[in-house]
């Protein structure tokens, strides 16, 4: 007999703390349709009280999302649930996800409570959801490093308030995959009421075993929920990873005996969207959607996989979307095509106008280029200037100049407010330059922290896509440009940038 096991994604949340991966309503909601599409079973869109701009995010996807179960962290106390419950609202299916720490570590140093006060607390909080929504997750953050007799007590008395699913995280990423596994069965075999809820798992990368430790808890653990993000975003070392926790069970289901609804064939696409929307680049030979995960370079691998498919892969690329529409549009394409382009990628505009202006970008695209690939297409509709987030930087036009020997100079027309500015610089570079441009008006005092370049598709005709980190009194945001031209492109993602410096929104940190 086979099981299900629910894919619960919480790249919108955990995924969302990484450095600098912070994103705007309408990415996020342009990646909760994309999920929704991946036929993800629980998508946790963020952690509504943390902020007004975090609440209305929630408030949108719960709105939009029809298949997916849509979910809010809150914190196990009455305003943050009040303020998930309220931004669900919305849903067709709504969970609340509570978290309070249950290790000694955290419940000294960071909550200064006694064991007694978080054993009550997430009781009566518990009960407060449970009057709220019907459909409660709770989570005892650092739950791996509990003393296991406190941890049973406190889970055996939310599953008796009403939690239906209860989520061991490993926090730190500090688990090996046996004595995570056991330590859930334990857990399991011990609280008398543990078959009244589904159990989940939430493992975190520091010691890179975040899927190996999620699949042992599913295995020897008995967990049925496994809590991922798209490319193992997340903080630190990250989460584990959705793509590879879902082909693992697909490729092995003969050993694991389960089954999920995840739809592979948008897996590429979807990490894809991710990685351009919060430019955090997938590593070449990253399992699945890396660009190496389906190459073969090795002469006799080569010739194995020619005369035998299965003599070195084990999941065919096409599976997961390697091979479907590579080529998809040029500068003859018409609005309908490019619009039935967008659908069929998961992205949907807010508006006709949207649709008009991301379309006019394309074939201004269309005409320096003339093969559009869906990367190109997905960069394109991420430019924040097709986007209703107000900006306060736009970029405009540029020019430089540079030849060896001389230092290059460079002019950026960009605009503060609506209001066209020019900034003239030399640097060390053309990129330099532009950059050192801009500053001369923004004198924003930001650091870079990370500068990355990266080809969205191959050959040299293909557009950059630039990645700037920058850091201003201890924030930290990522931009993201993309051109055929690398120093405009660096421009674009340097006021991308800026403009998320200048969107202040207050965050509570979450469950790590």
């Amino acid at each position: 007999m086979t099981d299900k096991l629910i894919i619960f994604d919480t790249t919108l949340r955990d995924g969302e703390q990484s450095p600098g991966a912070s994103m705007t309503r309408d990415e996020k909601l342009r990646i909760a349709r994309q999920l929704e599409r991946l036929k993800v079973d629980v998508i946790e869109a963020g952690f509504a009280a943390s902020s007004n701009g975090d609440f209305e995010c929630v408030k949108a996807i719960a709105e939009a999302i029809k298949d997916s179960t849509v979910c809010s962290l809150a914190r196990a106390n009455d305003r943050d649930i009040s303020r998930a419950a309220e931004a669900l609202k919305p849903a067709r299916s709504g969970r609340l996800h509570l978290f309070l720490a249950t290790s000694a570590l955290h419940m000294e140093m960071k909550l200064r409570m006694t064991p007694d006060q978080v054993f009550e607390q997430a009781k009566l909080s518990t009960r407060f959801a449970r009057n709220l929504m019907a459909d409660v997750e709770f989570s005892p953050e650092d739950g791996y490093r509990s003393d296991p007799d406190f941890l049973c007590r406190v889970i055996e008395a939310v599953i008796a308030e009403g939690a239906t699913t209860i989520n061991v995280p490993d926090t730190v990423g500090y688990a090996v995959p046996e004595l995570y596994g056991n330590f859930l069965k334990n857990l399991r075999e011990r609280i008398p009421n543990s078959d009244k809820a589904v159990w989940s798992v939430h493992c975190h990368n520091d010691l890179g075993m975040a899927v190996a430790n999620s699949l042992a808890g599913v295995k020897i653990g008995g967990a049925r929920q496994v809590e991922c993000t798209i490319n193992g975003l997340g903080e630190r070392a990250g989460n584990c990873s959705l793509e590879e926790v879902v082909m693992a069970l697909k490729t092995r289901r003969d050993y694991f005996h389960l089954d999920v609804g995840i739809d592979t064939k948008y897996i590429l696409a979807t990490s894809r969207m991710v990685s351009q929307t919060t430019g955090f680049v997938v590593q070449p030979n990253k399992a699945v959607v890396g660009a190496n995960a389906f190459a073969h370079a090795s002469g006799i691998h080569q010739d194995g996989v020619l005369k035998a498919r299965d003599t070195y892969e084990i999941m065919r690329a096409e599976d997961v979307g390697w091979s479907a529409n590579k080529i998809v549009l040029g500068k003859l394409s018409g609005r309908n095509a490019f619009k039935q382009r967008l659908q069929e990628l998961g992205v949907v505009m807010q508006s006709e106008a949207d649709i008009n202006t991301a379309f006019a970008r394309f074939k201004d695209l269309a005409d320096r280029k003339s093969d559009i690939f869906d990367e190109d297409i997905l960069a394109l509709v991420s430019d924040e200037s097709v986007t209703h987030e107000k900006e306060q930087y736009g970029f405009v036009s540029l020019s430089q100049h540079s030849e060896t020997g001389e230092r290059p100079q460079a002019s950026v027309v960009f605009t503060v407010d609506g209001t066209e500015v020019k900034g003239n610089s030399d640097g060390n570079g053309p990129v330099d330059a532009s950059l050192k441009a801009i500053e001369t008006h923004v004198k924003s005092g930001a650091e870079m922290v990370l500068y990355s370049v990266n080809a969205i598709s191959g050959s040299t005709e293909s557009q950059g896509e630039v990645t700037v980190r920058l850091q201003n009194s201890g924030r930290v945001v990522n931009g993201v440009g993309a051109d055929p031209d690398i120093v405009v492109a660096s421009a674009k993602a340097y006021l991308s940038a800026l403009n998320k410096l200048h969107s202040k929104a207050d965050r509570v940190a979450a469950q790590g």
